[in-house]
């Protein structure tokens, strides 16, 4: 029988996945790709497979601004068991410390507080970071440990919505490369008791909310009863990954040479740092910056659709 080759579809923009447990990122990745028949994709920032929530999908010309959302800061709720350490610093792992739970939720309260500003984090050995192009959870499930360099990340706030006897779940903002298991189990220490993670869910990241993701499986409902041509509607604009930006209108001119690579004079008052770009049509033309001469200068363009 002959094997019909997929058609691969130029499509733009970014789908914001509600990515289920088990899923690694990169295999969640590869199956809204596949879904969608896009010929590029990337993701915005590794959730462990235990993990589940907000995963931005950067379809085509939307993967040159993955990494601005990538750098964003985060929000998850984790929900917290005190009273074990595993192995895992989850709930796969094995216990291989126990301690009594007898703290108050008051003084729950005053050890979130004390995580907050910058601090100094290890990434635990069941994480997805790389080490020699190999994610540190697959040395981790072979039994070799590998050393890791602290890092300085930023927790901004940690609010408990629940504690009942000895399960917390908490809200924690933060920023890129935080490890919440790694938070947990510092925040059982400093308790006495120890702890791990039995849920992880990420709501927020660069502007980006969860309560506007949808599922594989709603996607794969909607894929299968309607031509995956019209979804559009699921894809939001390229540079909804840089809406924080400050937007410049350029006249046709000015466009056209920008196009061309070329740095472009702007009447008005234009802010300095990184700038979104559209035409007078709306089009987003990509990314510039106020030069000292007072031009604005290419630095990321898409492509000419035209």
């Amino acid at each position: 029988m002959a094997q019909f080759k997929r058609v691969k579809r130029n499509i733009n923009g970014v789908l914001l996945l509600d990515k289920p447990i088990g899923f690694s990122s990169n295999q969640a990745l590869q199956k809204v790709k596949w879904l969608f028949q896009a010929a590029k994709a990337g993701h915005t920032g590794t959730l462990d497979p235990l993990a589940t929530g907000l995963l931005p999908i950067c379809l085509g010309e939307a993967t040159k601004f993955a990494q601005y959302v990538t750098d964003a800061d985060k929000t998850y709720i984790a929900t917290v068991k005190f009273g074990a350490t595993t192995t895992t610093g989850d709930a796969e792992g094995e216990v291989i410390a126990t301690g009594d739970v007898n703290f108050t939720r008051q003084q729950l309260e005053s050890v979130c507080q004390s995580f907050i500003g910058e601090i100094s984090q290890v990434p635990p050995m069941y994480s997805a970071l790389k080490f020699e192009g190999k994610a540190l959870y697959e040395y981790a499930r072979e039994g070799v440990d590998i050393e890791r360099q602290s890092r300085q990340v930023t927790i901004t706030d940690i609010t408990i919505h629940r504690f009942d006897a000895d399960v917390a779940e908490i809200t924690v903002n933060c920023s890129k490369g935080t490890y919440i298991r790694t938070l947990a189990e510092d925040i059982g220490n400093a308790l006495g008791c120890g702890a791990h993670l039995i849920g992880l869910r990420r709501i927020e990241t660069a502007g980006y909310q969860l309560a506007d993701a949808i599922t594989l499986e709603q996607l794969e409902q909607r894929i299968k009863n309607t031509p995956v041509e019209s979804l559009q509607s699921l894809i939001l604009p390229i540079d909804s990954a840089i809406a924080y930006l400050p937007a410049v209108t350029l006249n046709g001119d000015a466009a056209h040479y920008l196009m061309q690579g070329q740095a472009v004079w702007v009447s008005g008052q234009i802010p300095h740092g990184e700038i979104r770009l559209f035409d007078e049509n709306s089009r987003f033309l990509g990314l510039g910056f106020l030069q000292d001469d007072g031009k604005i200068a290419p630095k990321r363009l898409m492509r000419d659709f035209s």
